[in-house]
């Protein structure tokens, strides 16, 4: 076949080298707030800005907070073009900047430095380094330990982990992996409540964040509900396992009043784990499911997928004897997606190994 004239060929290479970028000017992209506060205010803003710097409006709404750990999609005009400045404004009153970002090359941002602004009003420069992790020496497991479990636990506020206080009761040492894949030991002693089965260990080298605790409105059946955690380590992979069901009864096993029943799968190893509604917050803390070979045995019938939490309002009332003021968090507004809550939950949750 002869060859088209040149001009011709030219202008298909043209088009079809054409860089996806200016093929995809107009298309939302997503950011994360993966700093340690919630942020009152997100801005997005083309690059350069002006004379004047002005960041434009605030693209969060006013009631609605974006917690450590969660996203926001934002959706440019077809016009906007591909360069960015982003600015994120957290409720405490630091700001996290991102520069001259190319939103068609990447459409996943995060916010990882905050700083104050300086004297003059301007931010500080988003060039600042990312903190490091706290300079506190790892303790990694001991492999010839001859009596082992695990579980799950989750930052409740800087270096203190709640779990249940069975999953660290009779241990002889307590080491814990972080979400940035530190091993890290919990110091002696815990504070522990066996009747609610909850336990508070201090865990130095994680300032957090910590995750909130759902102040309202009260918790309805039918509410859809996040379970987070480690379920069947050394069977499963070791990554944090996500399952989404909802609160099917407001109260537990034998009329627990200090207990949910919900109908997200947990395997051994879950418990402890943070159980999260569709806005992030925590609602209870996953404690236990129904032995459905037991029930089988007395009752001819297999029970399935019956599982249980502990209140998030009995575990603040827990927290607060032990001296600590939980993160509150109101659950209005459009809930989020469980891939959303996932993400919130994973900078918070860790995996607990049990030595004896």
């Amino acid at each position: 076949m002869p060859l088209m004239p040149h001009p011709f060929r030219l202008a298909l290479l043209l088009l079809l080298l054409a860089p996806a970028a200016a093929l995809a000017q107009g298309q939302p992209f997503h950011v994360v707030n993966r700093t340690d506060a919630p942020a009152r205010e997100l801005n997005a803003v083309r690059t350069p800005r002006g004379a004047s710097s002005d960041w434009g409006r605030n693209l969060l709404s006013p009631d609605r907070p974006l917690a450590p750990g969660a996203g926001f999609r934002v959706n440019p005009a077809e016009s906007a073009g591909c360069r960015f400045d982003l600015r994120l404004v957290l409720t405490d009153g630091r700001e996290s900047l991102l520069q001259n970002q190319d939103i068609c090359a990447n459409r996943d941002l995060a916010f990882d430095v905050a700083t104050r602004p300086l004297p003059s009003g301007k931010p500080a420069p988003a060039t600042a380094a990312v903190p490091p992790a706290p300079n506190v020496p790892q303790q990694r497991p001991n492999q010839n330990a001859r009596n082992v479990s695990t579980g799950t636990g989750f930052l409740v506020a800087g270096d203190r982990v709640l779990t249940n206080q069975h999953v660290v009761n009779g241990c002889d040492r307590i080491v814990m992996r972080t979400p940035d894949g530190r091993w890290l030991g919990a110091v002696p002693p815990a504070r522990v409540d066996a009747e609610l089965d909850l336990a508070l260990l201090a865990v130095p080298g994680l300032p957090g964040p910590a995750l909130p605790f759902r102040s309202g409105p009260a918790v309805r059946r039918g509410d859809g509900v996040v379970a987070y955690g480690f379920p069947l380590a050394g069977l499963l992979s070791s990554d944090a396992k996500l399952t989404r069901g909802e609160v099917n009864g407001l109260a537990g096993l034998a009329d627990n009043r200090n207990q949910y029943q919900i109908s997200a799968e947990v395997q051994p190893g879950n418990s402890g784990g943070p159980l999260l509604d569709m806005h992030g917050n925590i609602v209870g803390i996953v404690v236990s499911k129904l032995n459905a070979q037991r029930i089988a045995r007395a009752t001819g019938d297999i029970a399935q997928n019956i599982n249980f939490a502990v209140k998030g309002e009995a575990a603040q009332v827990f927290l607060r004897r032990a001296g600590l003021n939980p993160q509150t968090a109101e659950s209005t507004g459009p809930e989020r997606g469980a891939a959303d809550v996932g993400e919130i939950a994973n900078r918070s949750t860790l995996f607990i190994r049990c030595e004896r």
